[in-house]
């Protein structure tokens, strides 16, 4: 889910009343707030709602939460980010490639983004290192830790752009040593599948064809894809091996081969299946998911909106059919979602969706 933002003049004091409430609601067996300890404490990944409320949480594991859900890595660094506000405030409205303190990664960054590959390659045989080197982002959900070759995919969005030869320049980058290194390429890869720059500009595909061509992992790049809706990336990545499974279906409206999967489709998948359902308009693969046991009521799985429920997503979006059928099966019109409080109904309102949002309210 995405992280929230601190104020423009956050306060340390409140952020710790933040943790308490987080403890409260937590010995209280509140949904949301044992999907927020499940999403940002790392101890409690994947683990039950039950789990949560029975195991051990001290104040220090909510203050972690709280940071964590802030985008800092623990509580020392948000509370050292919070003291200093001023710089913070005004380093966070700048663009990814104005943040680099470093001037020699910064210098690398600006050439790939004006496509010059001679200066590019240059610039890294002086300083090889670079290809291999990370920079360091707080404050966000994601591109946290770059490396070069991750600014290829202009997601998140700098410039709105890319250069015409981006293919080449990243292709001059590979060759220069990061082809060694494999989780820069596999996030590399997720980026351009799921941004949509790489397929404004028309380079999408061949981007991920070529970094399948260096080893990127086509299976893991598949749902960040189905979740911002890229699915010429998921069917190219399908040609490149991976394999179709039924998030694909559920996303893409396949019911015959959603049929044929369900039944040896793990929990986890089941879950993924019913939230890109829900949120892309397939209304008999949410039944039959529906059918097959899926609550709900359960927040999206992590990295699937997950600060959200499927009726959130459904009402966000305005499929209307969706929204009936999840409320007539149960579907809690009452659940806030834990990044802006609003119900599906405020969704459906903010969206424009008058006649949604009527529904949710009066049914």
């Amino acid at each position: 889910m995405p992280t929230k933002h601190l104020p423009s003049h956050p306060s340390l004091a409140q952020l710790k009343h933040q943790a308490k409430d987080l403890m409260k609601a937590r010995r209280a067996g509140d949904i949301a707030a044992l999907q927020r300890i499940r999403e940002f404490h790392p101890r409690f990944n994947r683990r039950s709602d039950g789990e949560i409320g029975r195991a051990e949480f001290v104040l220090a594991d909510a203050q972690l939460t709280i940071a964590r859900e802030y985008g800092y890595a623990n509580w020392p660094r948000l509370k050292t980010r919070i003291e200093e506000e001023q710089d913070r405030a005004r380093e966070s409205q700048a663009p990814h490639h104005d943040r680099i303190q470093d001037p020699i990664f910064r210098h690398a960054v600006g050439l790939l983004d004006a496509g010059d590959i001679d200066g590019l390659r240059r610039h890294v045989q002086e300083h090889p290192a670079l290809v291999h080197q990370q920079v360091i982002f707080e404050g966000g959900n994601y591109f946290r830790n770059p490396a070069l070759l991750e600014f290829v995919a202009e997601n998140p969005v700098r410039h709105g752009k890319l250069p015409a030869n981006i293919v080449e320049v990243t292709r001059a980058i590979l060759e220069a040593g990061a082809k060694t290194e494999k989780n820069a390429i596999d996030s590399a890869l997720g980026l351009v599948c799921s941004g949509r720059v790489p397929r404004e500009c028309g380079v999408q595909i061949r981007l991920i064809d070529l970094l399948c061509d260096y080893g990127a992992r086509a299976a893991g790049a598949v749902l960040p894809a189905l979740v911002h809706g890229e699915f010429a990336a998921v069917e190219a990545l399908h040609r490149r091996g991976a394999p179709p499974g039924l998030a694909t279906a559920a996303a893409i409206g396949r019911l015959e081969s959603a049929r044929e999967l369900i039944s040896q489709a793990p929990p986890e998948e089941r879950h993924i299946a019913l939230a890109l359902a829900a949120q892309f308009g397939q209304g008999e693969i949410v039944r039959l998911l529906l059918d097959a046991g899926e609550d709900p009521n359960r927040y999206n799985p992590l990295g699937i909106h997950s600060h959200s429920t499927p009726l959130h997503q459904a009402a966000w979006a305005g499929h209307h059919t969706v929204v009936e059928l999840l409320v007539e099966r149960g579907a809690r019109k009452d659940i806030r979602d834990i990044l802006f409080q609003g119900t599906p109904a405020d969704w459906a309102e903010h969206a424009g969706h008058a006649g949604i949002a009527e529904f949710l309210q009066h049914t």
